[in-house]
């Protein structure tokens, strides 16, 4: 599937193609039938294909995927469109996480609070560790359970669920904005202080460090791009 995913996002096979049959994908990849029709309804379920019974499987424009489902996303993160899709998660993070912090502020509850503190405790404690996959690791999960405890204190479900969308694919996309040797001087001290503005019950502060800590994103996005456009310049 992961194959099949990025000829599609690469226009390998254009919108509009069919792709090839059950049984000639199976020949393809050396399994059986019944595994190529599952890894058509996987496609089928993500948006990248629409299935008509006797017409078979056409690839569907970028449109219609469902750009929040971490398959998808890591495909396009290895296509030459990575830097767009990444642009597109810190805009719709920018509009979300700010107000979020805002209304986290006004009704975060002790529970709440206790598992920021909780998430930012393990996002310390990763960064001591020696630099491994491991540690890589367990910083993320620790970043994105904090968010997600923000979320939980903003008391606004709706949103909550928005966000696990959201961070479901940033733990896809999180390798090309990894920046690990500056974590102790700005992703820990961002967090702290977004933190302590909830804490505190100061909604203009929790939501003017947010949108410090996003805005650091942005300039990691940005170094990403100018070496993804060094890159293709060298191979050009």
């Amino acid at each position: 599937m992961r194959v099949l995913i990025a000829d599609i996002v690469t226009d390998e096979i254009p919108a509009g193609e069919k792709l090839p049959r059950e049984a000639d994908l199976a020949e393809k990849f050396g399994v059986s039938r019944g595994v190529a029709r599952e890894c058509i309804r996987a496609m089928e379920e993500r948006g990248l294909i629409s299935v008509k019974h006797g017409k078979g499987a056409t690839v569907n424009g970028s449109d219609l995927w469902n750009m929040f489902d971490p398959d998808v996303v890591g495909g396009m993160l290895d296509s030459p469109r990575s830097v767009e899709i990444l642009q597109s998660y810190i805009e719709a993070r920018r509009i979300i996480e700010v107000e979020a912090a805002g209304l986290a502020a006004k009704r975060a509850r002790k529970e709440d609070l206790e598992k920021m503190a909780d998430a930012l405790t393990r996002m310390e404690e990763s960064v001591r560790r020696p630099n491994s996959s491991a540690a890589e690791d367990l910083f993320h999960e620790a970043d994105v359970a904090f968010h997600q405890a923000l979320f939980a204190a903003t008391r606004n479900r709706p949103l909550g669920g928005l966000a696990e969308y959201i961070h479901a694919a940033l733990l896809a996309a999180r390798w090309p904005l990894a920046r690990p040797q500056y974590r102790t001087e700005r992703a820990l001290p961002e967090h702290r202080a977004i933190y302590a503005a909830v804490a505190a019950g100061d909604v203009e502060a929790a939501k003017k460090a947010m949108t410090k800590h996003l805005k650091t994103i942005e300039g990691y996005l940005r170094e990403h791009a100018a070496s993804v456009n060094a890159t293709n310049g060298a191979a050009a």
